[in-house]
């Protein structure tokens, strides 16, 4: 198999599982048990937690243990806002919907939110953020890197126009399709909050943080024990924070010569397929955006037509976010986009990764090649 759909999900490296296994086998103590077998557990979350926040250049106390990213959202969003009676927040439209219908549920409660749009490209402006806000702004939660399109947005811009303009508003950024590839030092980025997953970077899946600046007042949104320092209760996974810290110390010392690789596929993939498939588009900006990601539009044919021939070739793609594969409905970053409708339904996302090679890449065009010539033949639109 050719797989080409890392922005869903990565293989636990072989290094990564090796750290995780004491934990998973022998050393099974609770971390909060006083006896000697729940202290060399707790050592191993406490040295995980620094490894991860040596990393985002953060104090290890700001690093906060969740089960993903999707969780990690929910905290932000419910864990800032409801440390308050009412409140406003500002998101854009092409987030992850681990914050969309978070606000959605968030505004049943009185919350209220603004929903900033982007240009063709995905992108937006610092200025359309500082338009929206409220004299009961709480928070802006935009995303470092779009789940779908790869779109990279100017979060540091908006952290500095924050601190230097509204100092008592929070940032927040869903960083999870950039950890290990994108620089995510939070002093940099200017946030607040910043959430990650460990899965897509090569560590396990149900594992994920969310880095809270001191001061920020969140209220817990699991309830139970004293973990964490009370603000997420439950059990710690000792094993899979081993693996996310070993997975993410790994993955940022490969960043730079990594990302220079994947980005050299990238532009030969984009390039290959514009040039050798006619009436095809790229989506999202194209060069602000991940180095492994490509997104493709095919007019006249349906995504899950040619997603299923890819995977009859062998070949894993998907037609976008991992979250909502199976809905018929058209994908809301590429509406938020503005694509016309006969494009929005022949979107296919191929993310690159570790074991992508060159030889991936022309295999991939060769058979794309032969499933859009087989599509629009058969396609009542062409």
């Amino acid at each position: 198999m050719i797989y080409l759909d890392h922005s869903a999900t990565t293989p636990l490296a072989p290094e990564v599982f090796e750290k995780m296994k004491p934990w998973l086998t022998q050393e099974f103590g609770n971390a909060t048990s006083i006896y000697a077998a729940g202290q060399r557990a707790r050592n191993a979350i406490e040295s995980a937690r620094r490894t991860v926040a040596k990393i985002l250049f953060c104090k290890p106390e700001e690093i906060i243990f969740t089960s993903g990213g999707t969780e990690s959202d929910n905290l932000a969003l419910r864990g800032v806002l409801r440390t308050n009676t009412d409140g406003h927040a500002v998101i854009s439209k092409i987030e992850h919907h681990a914050i969309l219908r978070t606000a959605e549920d968030l505004a049943k409660d009185g919350f209220s939110f603004t929903k900033i749009g982007v240009d063709k490209s995905g992108k937006f402006k610092t200025e359309q953020i500082e338009k929206a806000l409220q004299p009961n702004t709480k928070l802006v939660s935009i995303m470092l890197a779009n789940n779908e399109i790869g779109v990279i947005e100017p979060v540091r811009e908006i952290g500095k126009m924050l601190q230097k303009k509204h100092p008592d508003i929070l940032l927040h950024t869903d960083a999870v399709q950039a950890g290990g590839i994108l620089n995510i030092d939070v002093q940099h980025l200017k946030v607040d909050l910043l959430s990650l997953s460990g899965h897509k970077f090569y560590g396990p899946k149900g594992i994920g943080i969310l880095f809270v600046r001191n001061g920020v007042k969140l209220r817990p949104t699991q309830t139970g024990g004293t973990q964490e320092h009370k603000r997420r209760a439950g059990t710690e996974n000792v094993a899979v924070i081993v693996g996310f810290a070993e997975a993410l110390k790994i993955a940022n010392m490969r960043r730079e010569k990594e990302s220079a690789r994947l980005k050299k596929l990238r532009d030969y993939f984009i390039r290959r397929v514009l040039t050798e498939i006619p009436q095809s588009q790229l989506n999202g900006h194209a060069i602000d955006r991940l180095p492994g990601n490509t997104h493709f539009s095919f007019y006249g044919i349906e995504g899950e037509s040619i997603l299923l021939r890819l995977d009859l070739a062998g070949i894993a793609a998907s037609s976008g976010s991992a979250c909502t594969s199976g809905s018929l409905d058209p994908s809301h970053v590429l509406t938020a986009l503005k694509l016309n409708h006969k494009w929005l339904h022949s979107s296919i996302r191929f993310t690159l990764g570790r074991s992508t090679k060159k030889r991936d890449i022309n295999r991939t065009v060769i058979e794309m090649k032969k499933i859009v010539n087989d599509l629009r033949s058969i396609s009542p639109l062409m």
